[in-house]
C-alpha cells in the first residue's frame, strides 16, 4: 500500500517556486519548463497539470502530468506521492518520460497497476552542446517556411512511425499532429533539407527554455540513408538553434541506435544524463 504525501495542484503562485526547482537541471527539464513558461502557471494553458510534491512547506519536487507523465527533481519519497496520485486517477498518459533514476521507480511502482507497458526504453543517452558544432554545417538545411506543410509533414509522419510504432494520424485522422507540425513551422522551430519538394532531413525543436531546447524528430529519407547526412544536417540544426532559440541545444536518443549516437559524437554533442521512456 502506497502512502499519502502532501500533494499540490501548482498555479500561478506557484511560478516561481516551479522555475526554480526546473532551474536546478534545465537540460533535463527543459520540456516541462517550456510548458511552464509558455502556461504562465495557467493551468488551462499547460496541457496537463503540474503537480508538487511539498515538504515542510516547501515544493521541493514537481510532476507533469499530461499526453506525458514527466517527474522532476523527485526523490523517493516525492515518486511515492506521484505514483499514489497517478494509482488514483487512473492511466491518462500515453509515455511516461524523464530521468532514468526516477522514471525507473516510479515505473516499480505503476507497473503492477498499468502494465505491461507496450515498449521501455531504459536506456535513453541524454546529450547536449553549448558551442559551434565540430563539422561544417549543411549550408542547404533551412528553416521549414509555412508554405511548405505540405512538404514536410510526410517525413513527420513517417518519422513518428518509425520511432514511436504508432501512426500519429490514428487517433484524430491527424488533425491534431498538422497542427502541431504546423506550430513548428510557424515558431521557426522546424528545419530541413528539402530536395525536388521532398524532405530528404529534418529536425525539429520540442520544447525551448531561455537556457536550453530540445531537438526531437531527426530524421533522414531511407532511400537517401548512408550518404552521410545526418551529422552535417545536425550541425546546422545546433547552429541555426544556438542562433535563434537557446545557446543550449538538447537531445535524447535510443541506446541502441549507434549511427545516430556516432553522428551526434561527431557533431560535438556530449552525455550529461540518462532518460527512460515508457511507452503504452
Amino acid at each position: 500500500m502506497l502512502t499519502t504525501s502532501t500533494l499540490r495542484l501548482l498555479g500561478e503562485r506557484d511560478l516561481d517556486a516551479a522555475l526554480e526547482i526546473l532551474a536546478q537541471d534545465p537540460v533535463s527539464n527543459v520540456f516541462v519548463e517550456a510548458r511552464v513558461r509558455a502556461c504562465g502557471g495557467r493551468a488551462w494553458r499547460l496541457g496537463g497539470e503540474l503537480w508538487g510534491y511539498v515538504d515542510r512547506g516547501r515544493v521541493r519536487s514537481l510532476c507533469y502530468s499530461g499526453a506525458n507523465v514527466v517527474p522532476v527533481q523527485a526523490d523517493d519519497a516525492a515518486v511515492v506521492a506521484f505514483a499514489d496520485r497517478l494509482l488514483r486517477q487512473g492511466r491518462r498518459c500515453s509515455s511516461i518520460v524523464g530521468d532514468a533514476r526516477q522514471v525507473a521507480s516510479l515505473w516499480t511502482l505503476l507497473e503492477p497497476a498499468w502494465g505491461p507497458g507496450r515498449e521501455v526504453r531504459s536506456d535513453q543517452p541524454l546529450l547536449s552542446i553549448d558551442r559551434d558544432p565540430d563539422v561544417v554545417p549543411d549550408p542547404l538545411v533551412r528553416p521549414v517556411r509555412p508554405d511548405e506543410l505540405d512538404v514536410l509533414l510526410p517525413a513527420s509522419i513517417a518519422m513518428f512511425t518509425e520511432e514511436v510504432g504508432v501512426s500519429p494520424l490514428a487517433h484524430d485522422g491527424g488533425g491534431l499532429y498538422r497542427a502541431r507540425v504546423s506550430e513548428l513551422i510557424t515558431s521557426g522551430r522546424a528545419f530541413a533539407r528539402i530536395e525536388d519538394g521532398r524532405v530528404v532531413f529534418k529536425a525539429e525543436v520540442g520544447a525551448v527554455s531561455p537556457s536550453a531546447c530540445q531537438v526531437q524528430g531527426v530524421w533522414v529519407e531511407p532511400s537517401r540513408r548512408g550518404e552521410g547526412l545526418s551529422t552535417p544536417g545536425m550541425a546546422a540544426v545546433v547552429a541555426l538553434a544556438r542562433a535563434s532559440l537557446a545557446p543550449t541545444v538538447s537531445l535524447y536518443v535510443n541506446g541502441f541506435n549507434v549511427p545516430a549516437r556516432r553522428a551526434y559524437d561527431r557533431v560535438g554533442f556530449t552525455q550529461v544524463g540518462t532518460f527512460t521512456t515508457v511507452l503504452f
